[in-house]
């Protein structure tokens, strides 16, 4: 199987970017969000259960409507 990791680049600085992945964690699943920063080589994570990964999906989702081109 092929080793793919999706990273998502910051727009205004070329030397951040986040990572979304899953997770175990006291045996349950969950999201991980993982933003580096490359220049100090600092890495901030968060780990979401499963509804409140929905709930920020849906946050984004509608943010992300609201910016016009």
């Amino acid at each position: 199987m092929a080793k793919i990791e999706l990273r998502h680049l910051d727009c205004t600085v070329q030397k951040r970017y986040a990572t979304v992945e899953t997770t175990k964690l006291y045996s349950k699943y969950a999201v991980k969000l993982s933003i580096w920063d490359i220049e100090t080589n600092k890495i901030i994570s968060i780990i979401l259960d499963k509804s409140t990964a929905i709930r920020l999906a849906k946050t984004l989702r509608t943010e992300i409507n609201k910016i016009e081109e």
